[in-house]
């Protein structure tokens, strides 16, 4: 294996074919193939008017190139599943994929509420689909107390800004600390970055903004900067799930994402590579090819600033 190919790749479901997105990439290439292919034919055959003789039915050729032209068009329209862009001055690689966060050869980012619950309680206080739950069962075996032990450990030094009565939040933690909190768990080589970037209601829905998670995001960098020693890390598309950042689709998050990244890098180096690892279901709503464009474009601006 490469050091940049990625394990945990996604086998894609079918119904990405069919998106409308993808149905709209499809039409859009298929026309433009049939319109450049039939600007062709009527070129050669104008300027060499022996050519069509030598087709003796049209109605071939015809079919020919419409068969040729929905093979384009089907090809075009075949999702992009990674995404990878070079930077120079520092000297890094940005990788958007879809694959297994937990297959990944790398350091992990995980999002937390600012109480930094682990116990799903059936699925009350933490989601038993989402990352961190999987986080749990993936990493830690289940074993709820070992985690928080960790996490314990990791938040020792810093001060909680409030402490809930037990009476308010009847399940979970009671402590909250401030949004931006980073908890390093585990061992090199295999770090887990616990990132708290939303706020946990007393009712258990969580909430974050574009402000929290900006700031989440800047606190992440750094600590990435000071534990990581410049390794690869990967995390998911942090904030998609349930956090309530209903006002950003996909590619505006992933965007963000980037972009924080990206200028973060330029006070120096935070890692060599970063991996932004999407489920399936969320490459449905990234548009992938324009997320390749909005990279050169960082990276061509990175090389000239």
């Amino acid at each position: 294996m490469r050091p940049d190919d990625s394990p945990g790749r996604a086998r894609l479901p079918l119904r990405l074919y069919a998106t409308r997105r993808a149905r709209r990439v499809f039409r859009r290439n298929t026309m433009a193939a049939f319109g450049g292919l039939s600007a062709v034919l009527q070129f050669v055959w104008q300027f060499f008017p022996f050519f069509p003789r030598r087709f003796p039915d049209p109605g071939a050729v015809t079919l020919v190139s419409v068969a040729a032209c929905l093979v384009w068009g089907f090809a075009q329209a075949r999702p992009m599943t990674r995404v990878r862009q070079v930077f120079r001055r520092p000297d890094m690689t940005v990788v958007v994929e879809v694959g297994d966060l937990f297959a990944q050869p790398a350091h992990l980012v995980v999002g937390f509420c600012d109480t930094f619950d682990t116990a799903s309680d059936g699925g009350v206080v933490i989601d038993a689909a989402s990352v961190q739950a999987q986080l749990l069962d993936r990493r830690y075996g289940g074993d709820v107390r070992r985690l928080d032990s960790e996490l314990d450990v990791a938040l020792a030094g810093v001060v909680p800004v409030a402490r809930e009565a037990r009476s308010a939040k009847p399940l979970g933690k009671l402590d909250r600390y401030p949004v931006g909190t980073v908890a390093v768990l585990g061992t090199r080589p295999r770090l887990v970055f616990a990132v708290a970037y939303s706020r946990l209601g007393n009712d258990f829905v969580a909430a974050s903004s574009t402000a929290d998670l900006w700031t989440a995001l800047g606190r992440l960098w750094e600590a990435l900067h000071r534990h990581a020693q410049l390794n690869r890390v990967a995390m998911p598309l942090t904030g998609s799930g349930l956090s309530r950042l209903d006002h950003l689709d996909q590619d505006s998050l992933l965007r963000l994402i980037l972009m924080s990244f990206v200028a973060r890098s330029r006070e120096g180096t935070v890692c060599r590579e970063l991996r932004v690892v999407l489920r399936p279901a969320d490459l449905e709503r990234t548009d992938m090819r324009e997320m390749a464009a909005f990279l050169r474009g960082l990276a061509s601006g990175v090389q000239h600033a």
